[in-house]
């Protein structure tokens, strides 16, 4: 096969360049892109092009913000500047390769049509064994290659409608169904990843390889799988870095917060929520207020509560800008019912009661049907708040009440680990306490 000259192509006189070849012994790419556009004036635009990355990635790249660590983008930079997989330590290119022509196939005239007809007709006429069997599935063969070559779109249709179905949350399932479902899912559509595509399809399924993967680790966390789930929001924020999409990114970085926010770790999780505020600007989103919520129960549980109660107003004065897209009842949106279980904890922590009854009732009022996690969760906060009201007995039967009832499969992770700092903040002489203690399991 004839591979066709790349329009970004390095020239010869640059790939000999020392500052060329050291940069690719460090595989850093930013400083290629860098000095293709200022030696050989090959722009942004055409290097984006011919490398399947987004043209805003390659020139923060050029400036020295970020790097590819990705062996199939590596792949495809060296198709697309025609650098040897040697100085990227990769295997031999396939346009590295001398054309050759198939056994059998020589032609003084070149490839005939009419001679290759010949030869299929007269292999089938000897029947479908030996050579005319194999003559027809090569056949056959050739055009599932090519068919596939062109199916790229309509799978990333598939999986942008599959990735908005799980987004909708856990509808009754329990998360270890929801979690094989999504990771049989992300399997099937990961060989998209190493597949060529256009900019624009490559940036689609790297947002929807973000938006899976973050769904994989929210899951994750809820179930307590929390070093897990950090790698999968590790692999989230990748590809949403790669796909250029910064409100994806603060999104992840919104949800990966939750993780130490639940799991003891408060200050790790303010400083998470502190950079997805950052990735989102100032426009109002559901990433942004999702960073505020996240942020106002972090400096709640580490004891600041200056910081706690501003970041609660933030998120309020937030919450009234927010469009009916920005707030739809998914994983990626901030609904009023998900502000109000965020505050619910919050103003819980911060002891302003009252207003914490308030938004509880409000949160349950707002969904016809709350998951019983959603469930669980906002009575373990109505029982710390009761708790802190001086009512230690009521509050110890509300979350006995509230986590006995959890089927098993959702008696780990948050909602144990909520209902576990409730029972040890108790006294021990607590009516209640034993009854709390019954329903976790523990010795008494």
């Amino acid at each position: 096969m004839d591979y066709p000259p790349s329009p970004a192509a390095l020239p010869a006189r640059l790939r000999a360049d020392p500052r060329v070849t050291s940069a690719l012994a460090r595989r850093d790419i930013g400083a290629i892109f860098g000095i293709a556009k200022a030696e050989a004036g090959i722009s942004y635009n055409r290097l984006a092009e011919a490398c399947g990355i987004r043209a805003e990635r390659v020139s923060r790249m050029a400036r020295g913000d970020g790097m590819v660590t990705s062996l199939p983008v590596l792949e495809r930079v060296a198709d697309g500047l025609r650098i040897p997989g040697i100085c990227l330590g990769l295997a031999e290119r396939p346009w590295e390769k001398p054309a050759h022509t198939p056994p059998g196939d020589h032609h003084e005239d070149g490839d005939d049509p009419m001679k290759r007809r010949d030869v299929l007709r007269g292999a089938l006429a000897a029947g479908l064994a030996g050579p005319g069997l194999a003559a027809l599935t090569t056949t056959r063969h050739d055009t599932d290659a090519a068919l596939a070559a062109d199916h790229s779109s309509a799978d990333l249709g598939y999986w942008e409608h599959a990735a908005e179905r799980y987004s909708y949350g856990y509808h009754g399932q329990a998360p270890a169904k929801v979690l094989s479902d999504l990771v049989a899912d992300f399997t099937d559509m990961k060989p998209l990843l190493s597949q060529p595509q256009t900019v624009k399809n490559r940036a689609t399924l790297c947002h929807v390889t973000g938006q899976m993967a973050g769904m994989i680790a929210i899951v994750l966390h809820d179930l307590g799988q929390h070093r897990e789930a950090h790698g999968w929001f590790h692999t989230a924020g990748r590809a949403a870095d790669e796909a250029g999409d910064l409100l994806l990114h603060a999104w992840v970085l919104g949800r990966e917060a939750m993780v130490p926010l639940n799991y003891g770790a408060p200050q790790a999780a303010a400083h998470l929520a502190a950079k997805a505020r950052h990735f989102a600007g100032d426009k109002p989103s559901a990433a942004a207020a999702l960073a505020s919520a996240v942020a106002s129960r972090a400096y709640a549980i580490g004891g600041h509560k200056d910081k706690a109660r501003h970041a609660v107003a933030d998120v309020e004065a937030m919450m009234e800008r927010l469009t009916p897209q920005q707030q739809a009842d998914t994983w990626f949106g901030y609904p009023a019912q998900k502000h109000h279980v965020h505050m619910s904890q919050a103003l819980t922590l911060l002891g302003e009661t009252s207003r914490a009854y308030a938004t509880q009732e409000r949160a349950l009022e707002l969904s016809r049907s709350p998951s019983l996690m959603t469930r669980a969760l906002i009575a373990i906060d109505k029982a710390a708040c009761r708790a802190h009201d001086g009512a230690r007995d009521e509050a110890a039967h509300i979350a006995a009440q509230a986590y006995g009832a959890l089927p098993a499969s959702y008696r780990s992770g948050l909602t144990r680990t909520r209902a576990m700092a409730l029972y040890e903040s108790l006294p021990k002489q607590t009516a209640g306490r034993d009854q709390l203690a019954n329903a976790l399991a523990l010795p008494t």
